[in-house]
Order: structure tokens, then sequence, then C-alpha cells
């Protein structure tokens, strides 16, 4: 069947409107609860949430649909989503979800689900749900094998525990300044928790959410914030999560961006040095930097390449026996220590190489220079391809000789929503954005003619 609920990452849209509803959640909650029970023990579910308004209608129907189909819920409030996978595994639950729209803003949320390893779930397996959220709940327990619901008031203390455990043994942050900015999300509790406990002074900012302002010029996608607040009070490095700290975007003491892609390169260089680092490379998406595949070609590891997703970069990760990957975009995924992306846990990789070493993050942390890298978006009528014809297919085809071998060009459609993505990179900075724009005009006409 077509998928009409998942996309990307879970299922995603305008709060209060379909598909984001509570009638849509509780469907939902009774399909996938459906689908996870197993036997006769008794079933249990965690839900975690970022701190959206819209959250108030989505968790209660989760809830009762968890428990119309006899499953017991475990309530966290909010919490990352790494944590909600975390304690999806350790507490033997059948599933876990996370009520959040990621890095979007607030008018958005969100579904996520995770299955009894922490790992999200396969196409396959969501395709499972949608079907049967078509077909309808069919026989419900009877009154008396309904399932109860409690919160679960040291979720916030476990997770804590687990983030500080992935940092390695014998070294702390003492004496380190570090501003971070918890994107007014679901991370603005624990966040600044894990590095003040590891002995960091601590600048704590995006922490006073109030429904409305999650990922509003904070965290992640507005690193400006993180980055002002690194000046303004003289720190050695600045962390900014997104809206539920699966992701993470690094600032270093000279106010210096530090994306997905040198955090990947990092990692690797440290694990590679350590003997830690397995599958003999790095699993990225189609959006990571030509230069991290130069930089990682030089230490003789690989970049495999994935479709854009953190979710599908698990999968090959786990395929091929890599332990690092991740998306340019921050999302970075440590299979030794998680089962999806994790924001702090990253970020504790990054400190952990800047403690060892010596130096200031500037030194450290930054192992390659960018390609020049243009991205630009088309948007079409729902329906159409204009990308898909043999007029861009030419266009590319002469962009990609302008570049010669020293560039790449990327065009994929959007997974949620109406915009054809136009990507190129290489040496030439001038030479890259006029290939981009080039190939923008061609998708633009062929928009207009659809």
């Amino acid at each position: 069947m077509a998928r009409k609920l998942f996309g990307t990452d879970g299922i995603r849209g305008t709060a209060n409107r379909e598909p984001m509803t509570a009638a849509t959640a509780l469907a939902v909650a009774m399909a996938a609860g459906r689908r996870f029970t197993n036997g006769s023990h008794r079933h249990r579910v965690v839900i975690g949430k970022d701190t959206r308004l819209s959250n108030y209608t989505i968790e209660p129907a989760l809830q009762a649909g968890f428990a119309a189909m006899g499953m017991d819920v475990l309530l966290v409030g909010p919490l990352p989503t790494p944590a909600v996978a975390m304690l999806t595994r350790s507490m033997r639950c059948d599933i876990g979800v996370m009520v959040s729209a990621s890095h979007n803003a607030f008018e958005d949320n969100g579904i996520k689900l995770f299955g009894p390893d922490g790992y999200k779930l396969s196409d396959e397996v969501e395709a499972e749900i949608e079907a049967m959220v078509e077909a309808g709940p069919g026989d419900l327990p009877t009154a008396g094998h309904l399932g109860r619901a409690q919160r679960l008031d040291d979720a916030p203390g476990r997770y804590v525990e687990f983030v500080k455990a992935t940092f390695p043994r014998g070294l702390r942050l003492d004496g380190l300044r570090i501003v971070v900015d918890c994107a007014n999300g679901a991370a603005y509790k624990v966040a600044p928790q894990v590095f003040y406990e590891l002995g960091a002074e601590v600048v704590a900012i995006g922490v006073e959410p109030d429904g409305t302002n999650i990922n509003r010029a904070c965290g992640a996608t507005s690193p400006g914030a993180v980055r002002a607040a690194v000046t303004a009070h003289d720190a050695h490095l600045g962390v900014a999560l997104d809206g539920d700290a699966d992701r993470v975007i690094l600032v270093d003491e000279m106010g210096n961006v530090l994306d997905g892609d040198q955090v990947m390169a990092l990692v690797a260089t440290a694990w590679q040095r350590a003997g830690r680092l397995t599958g003999g490379g790095v699993v990225a998406t189609v959006m990571s930097n030509l230069g991290l595949e130069k930089y990682l070609g030089g230490l003789d590891l690989t970049l495999v390449r994935t479709k854009v997703g953190d979710r599908y970069v698990l999968e090959e990760m786990r395929r091929g026996g890599y332990n690092v990957g991740g998306e340019q975009s921050g999302h970075i995924v440590l299979a030794d220590h998680a089962t999806t992306g994790d924001g702090l846990v990253a970020a504790l990789q990054v400190l952990a190489a800047v403690v060892e070493d010596g130096r200031p993050a500037s030194e450290v942390a930054r192992l390659f220079t960018p390609y020049p890298q243009v991205l630009k978006n088309v948007r079409f009528s729902k329906g159409t391809t204009p990308h898909d014809s043999d007029e861009v297919r030419s266009a590319v085809a002469l962009a990609e000789a302008k570049l010669g071998g020293e560039g790449r060009v990327l065009i994929r459609p959007s997974g949620t929503e109406p915009v054809v993505r136009v990507m190129a990179e290489g040496r030439d900075a001038a030479m890259v954005e006029c290939v981009v724009g080039d190939i923008c005009a061609v998708i633009e006409r062929r928009a207009a003619l659809a």
C-alpha cells in the first residue's frame, strides 16, 4: 500500500491537522499496540515528548490507544528522543514512542516509534502499522485486561547516568566553560545536568520552554544564539541541540561552527587511533561534504553514503558493521553507545578528544576544510516530477563536466514537502553556484509546464 502516514522519520505534520491529530494518534497507538503484542506477559510502552503545546493532545491520545490494547504505559515527560530509545530497550518495553517534530517549529508535531531493541522501525513494519490503521482496531481486550498508566519519575536520572557513562573513564570537564543551547526543547533539564556533573561550568540557554518557542531562533538549526553566548561568556565550546536532542551542532571557542561532518571526522579519527573503529569507515548520507570523503580517504577509511535520514544511516551501519555514522545536519549515530542519534553522547566524544589533546577545540575539532557547497530548493505542484526528464539529466551531466573530477551534483525530491533539492559542491565556489543555478532554472521551466 502507498505510505500515507509515515515519512522518512516517523509521522510528521501540522499539529491538530491530519495526520497529526489526536484521532490519528489514537489509531496509530492501537495499531502499534496490536502489532507489538506477542505473548502472555504484561506488555508495556514508554512514551516521551518534547515541549510543544500540541503534546497535550497527542500524548494522552497515545496513552489511551495503547491502554485500550492492553498495554501498560510509562510516561516520562519531556526527554530527548535517544532517551526514549534507551529506556525502551533497558526497561524491556515492547515499544517506545517519542512525540516530537524534532527541529521543526512548534506548529508541527510528529510521532517516532521504536521497537523493543531500541531501534526505529523499518519501512516494512511501518507499512504493517499503516495497514492496521486502515483496517481499524479489530477485537479489543475486555475491561479487565486494559492497560494502566504511570509516571516514570526516575527516567531523567536514568538517562543522565547513561550519557555520563559514555564519557571515557578517568576524564573530567573541570576547568571548561561550556554553553549548552537546549532549543527550549526536550533536553532543557537533562543536558545542563550532564555537563555540570562531569565538572564543567555550564552556561545554559534555550531552557525556558513555553510550548511555542521550541527551536525558535535557538538550537542546532539557529547556531547564532550559541555562537553569541560562547563569545559573551568566553566559553571553550558551545553545544547546540535541536528540539528533541537527537542532533547537535558545536561551536568552538572562536565562534566557528562544527557540523556533523566535522564531528564524524573527529570521532572516526580518535576511534581509529584507539583501535575502536569498526567497518573500516564511516556511514553518512548523500548530503555529507566531499571534504569529509577526501579526509577519510587520506586515513584509508571509506565513506559509505545512504539516502537522507538517520534511520537509513543506521540500517547501513548495522549491515556493514560500522560503529560511526551520521548526517551533516548533526545526527551522529555512535553504535557503541546508542541505537539512534544522540546529541549529548556525540558532544561528549568531541569533548573527550579536546580534553585528551589539551589544545583548544578550534585546533582539535576542525580536521578538514569543507568544499564549497550550494543547496537550493525548487518548489513544484504535488503530483508532478519536474526533475525527472531528459532535459534535467542533460543539465546535470553538463554541470558534472564543468566540475570535473573535483565535485559532484545531487538532485533529490524532499520527503516532507513538494520541493526538489539541488545540491552541488566543488573546489570553485563560483562554479558551484553557477551550475546549481543552471539546473534550478531547467527544473523551474519544467515545473511551470507541468
